[in-house]
């Protein structure tokens, strides 16, 4: 697999790529200095577009076409062209923490995860777009990259904590958004690094970054390994599809601010023009009048 470098981003930790189906543009975020960059396929550069005081932990495309931000505090915020309004501000239960990584679902949902804090394990939350917030589970390492099944009836979820190092695979009903029966889709050995950030392509198959381990995996819907590439840095963060025809893979890394240690081009955003069938994520209604 050739991979090239699209934009030298050097960010600190890079993650939650995301394509903009109606921009042409690929999103991504690097989490601690709550920086939101973009890139242009079709004129091959890209911009920091945006530099808050607060990290960003993920976000989502709303179905307005905004940038739907999860924060610290529990604070969740959109943003669009330089303009950020603030949907909640504070949520007591998540006071010392930030979200982590999310996913909207077909029904403008978002399943996001929550840092674990000194005195509580991470958990993973589904904010319904009435901006109220439910718990689905509160005893995770590190709550990661999140995916759906073609047919809308598995949800997978990857915890990066060292001693776990597991993907599970939840039912999940896409009328009440609620997710039952998590078991263990696949465990990852200690010489591939931890599950971080996945997606779904169109057959159902499981790409999957590896922190610590310098991969991208691709499973099929049984977690058999099917595929894997090799990047030249430590942390690879996440992966997403996009252009078009959803035939790119957007990789983003982590590692920008030690690139003697991370690898020369840590904290980078790769891309991959493959032969694999990627498809579109949903849009999140968060917020948003019906």
């Amino acid at each position: 697999m050739d991979f090239e470098i699209v934009a030298d981003a050097a960010c600190q930790t890079g993650e939650n790529p995301l394509w903009h189906p109606e921009e042409r543009r690929l999103y991504w975020c690097d989490i601690p200095c709550g920086r939101l960059f973009r890139f242009d396929p079709a004129q091959g550069q890209y911009e920091l577009c945006f530099e808050g005081t607060e990290p960003i932990g993920g976000f989502t495309i709303q179905e307005d076409g905004s940038l739907l931000l999860l924060m610290t505090n529990g604070a969740i915020r959109t943003w669009r062209e330089g303009r950020l309004k603030t949907l909640l501000d504070d949520v007591p239960d998540l006071q010392g923490t930030r979200y982590n990584d999310c996913i909207a679902d077909p029904r403008g949902r978002v399943f996001c995860g929550v840092m674990p804090t000194p005195g509580r394990p991470g958990r993973l939350l589904r904010i319904d777009p009435e901006l109220t917030l439910t718990l689905i589970n509160d005893d995770l390492g590190i709550p990661n990259g999140m995916g759906f099944s073609p047919d809308r009836t598995r949800f997978y979820h990857s915890d990066s904590d060292r001693q776990t190092r597991h993907i599970r695979m939840w039912n999940y009903d896409e009328q009440t958004g609620e997710l039952d029966n998590p078991r263990i889709f696949l465990e990852a050995r200690s010489d591939e690094g931890r599950p971080d950030g996945l997606t779904v392509d169109a057959e159902g198959y499981v790409w999957n970054a590896r922190w610590d381990g310098g991969l991208l995996m691709r499973h099929a819907p049984d977690g058999a390994e099917q595929r894997r590439f090799e990047f030249p840095v430590r942390n690879v963060s996440s992966v997403t599809f996009g252009g078009g025809d959803y035939t790119e893979i957007y990789v983003t890394t982590a590692g920008g601010t030690d690139r003697r240690e991370e690898g020369p081009s840590a904290g980078a955003l790769f891309r991959v023009r493959s032969s694999f069938q990627g498809v579109r994520e949903f849009p999140s209604r968060i917020g948003l009048a019906h």
